[in-house]
């Protein structure tokens, strides 16, 4: 059951369209994240839904009412930002509770009601006992936690999320979208997020939709967006830098690398060609490269090639023999890491 839906949704700036036209559709207990770059309209789409941005055209529906007329706190949504906005003179306690206490979370309960929701709250975020601690004694992940359990103490039917981890070190961010994702899977929270970072999007989400200058330009699993991007705008914001002009005719594509094998099916003809970096695999004999960097990557090393024909490639391989800097390799291209780009669509 659809819970939030956007009719196409506009909001300019003068002549410039920040926003345009958007078609979306959240489900109840689905977790949508918007990736996109800066200026791609992704925070400005979460203002809209939540009240805080007027629309130039197009529809707001929450449980399929219209949101023109409805004021902010009475759209029954959690709104999280990327600087949490504590309040800096207030406890953790204080702090959870004013959700409550500006929407009525515990009228004609006693301030016991609160005190026990506070509880339970932080108890959810992984902050038990913290009522008392001052908010500058908190870490940044601290102080994330207090901020989610704020938006959550109202029990919002959609908790929305402005890049929420976006202040934090890269460890920490990956250890609370792990517990977040849990979290929401638990409580059956219907979320919509917006981030710059496709990690922390693909780790977290149901459903990907990465925007581009106001526009949808795709949506999908974050499986589907990755294994087919629906253009080359999306493959190199999900940083895939492989993609040259290609001739397809059957089962392989002319290239400035030569000939590159493409899946069954592909559309021939004129196109654009992405090879994902785990496609080039070195062998005994193929094109000629030379390596010009490695960086280990933890499970794998990348490398950058310099072939003796076209430009320079990304590539994967294992730990183990790793080839060096300067040394001299050949590589071949596995058909199932290559991808025949759709034209880009005009503006």
């Amino acid at each position: 059951m659809t819970l939030l839906q956007l009719e196409g949704v506009s909001v300019r700036f003068g002549e410039r369209a920040v926003v345009d036209s958007v078609d979306l559709a959240v489900a109840e207990h689905e977790t949508v994240c918007v990736l996109g770059p800066s200026g791609s309209g992704k925070s400005t789409l979460l203002r809209v839904v939540a009240g805080l941005q007027q629309v130039s055209g197009g529809r707001v529906l929450l449980d399929g009412a219209d949101q023109a007329a409805v004021p902010v706190h009475r759209r029954g949504v959690g709104l999280m930002f990327q600087d949490h906005q504590l309040f800096p003179h207030r406890d953790v306690g204080a702090n959870v509770s004013f959700g409550l206490r500006m929407r009525g979370g515990g009228r004609g309960r006693g301030s016991r009601s609160y005190a026990d929701r506070v509880a339970e709250l932080l108890e959810l975020v992984g902050l038990p006992g913290a009522q008392g601690r001052a908010v500058a004694s908190l870490s940044g992940g601290e102080q994330q936690r207090v901020a989610l359990a704020r938006a959550l103490a109202p029990s919002p039917r959609l908790l929305m999320l402005d890049e929420p981890l976006g202040q934090l070190d890269r460890g920490l961010r990956e250890r609370l979208v792990v517990e977040l994702r849990g979290l929401f899977s638990r409580l059956g929270t219907t979320v919509l997020a917006v981030t710059h970072d496709q990690g922390e999007a693909f780790a977290l989400a149901d459903r990907v939709v990465v925007m581009r200058d106001g526009r949808i330009a795709q949506a999908g699993t974050p499986l589907e967006v990755w294994q087919k991007p629906a253009s080359e705008f999306v493959a190199r914001f999900l940083g895939f830098e492989n993609v040259v002009p290609a001739t397809v005719a059957g089962p392989a594509a002319a290239t400035a690398w030569g000939r590159v094998p493409v899946p069954a099916g592909s559309p021939e003809g004129e196109q654009r060609l992405l090879v994902r970096p785990a496609g080039v695999v070195l062998c005994e004999a193929g094109l000629p490269c030379e390596v010009v960097s490695r960086t280990f990557r933890g499970t794998h090393v990348a490398l950058l090639l310099r072939p003796e024909n076209g430009p320079a490639l990304e590539a994967e391989c294992g730990l183990a023999g790793a080839p060096a800097v300067g040394e001299k390799v050949a590589v071949t291209f596995s058909p199932a890491e290559v991808v025949v780009l759709p034209p880009e669509a005009k503006p």
